[in-house]
């Protein structure tokens, strides 16, 4: 059952934070000595686990040293880590503001895919996130996007009913995904499309009490 509630459940990557820095995986696969295409293909593939907190950074990079059948050495490992962590560190300025204007009418949460360093990082240099009434990291609670279970995280952890959410995001299967657990759901493109579906949506949910 719907209560009172509104609650707005955002993606990080792709909509508050920006996509990975052009170059970065030609960066990295330059300092590993590796062609371009195999680091990128080998950088993804091994993901999941990390992503997802099942493997710490040296187990992830390892594995995708061994992949690609390179030798495996803490220094290696450690510039590769920085690298991919800074490669991912720009934010939006615009979409923060608007994130937080939302605080006014509505809970505003997290959820990301995002390994557990990375968070931290991510954490450390953007201290607006504290502001937010829930964060859940993929890399923290053991269970990345789409799977349901993230998605029962947060509701469970807002002590919410999914009919209260709306979930935010740029990608078309993590929006179904939360839709099937019974969240509303829109796929982010740009912030004023946004704002016009987070207008819609108050109004529609506010209107059922």
């Amino acid at each position: 059952m719907p209560t009172d509630r509104n609650i707005i459940l955002f993606d990080l990557f792709g909509v508050i934070a920006r996509h990975q820095r052009p170059g970065a995986l030609d960066k990295m696969a330059a300092r590993c000595r590796a062609p371009a295409d195999a680091f990128t293909t080998a950088y993804w593939a091994c993901r999941p686990p990390y992503d997802a907190g099942h493997q710490s950074a040296p187990e992830y990079w390892t594995a995708v040293l061994c992949r690609l059948a390179l030798p495996v050495d803490a220094d290696t490992i450690e510039d590769l880590r920085l690298t991919d962590i800074d490669s991912w560190s720009r934010v939006d300025d615009r979409m923060v503001a608007y994130v937080q204007s939302l605080r006014r009418v509505a809970e505003v949460a997290l959820l990301s895919n995002i390994p557990p360093d990375h968070a931290d990082a991510f954490l450390a240099a953007q201290p607006w996130l504290h502001t937010l009434d829930h964060l859940a990291f993929s890399g923290r609670i053991n269970v990345a996007k789409p799977a349901p279970a993230a998605f029962q995280h947060s509701v469970l952890a807002l002590r919410a009913a999914p009919a209260d959410v709306l979930f935010v995001d740029d990608r078309a299967e993590n929006v179904r995904a939360a839709r099937a657990t019974g969240m509303d759901g829109h796929l982010f493109t740009d912030r004023e499309g946004l704002a016009r579906a987070v207008d819609t949506w108050l109004r529609r949910h506010d209107s059922r009490v």
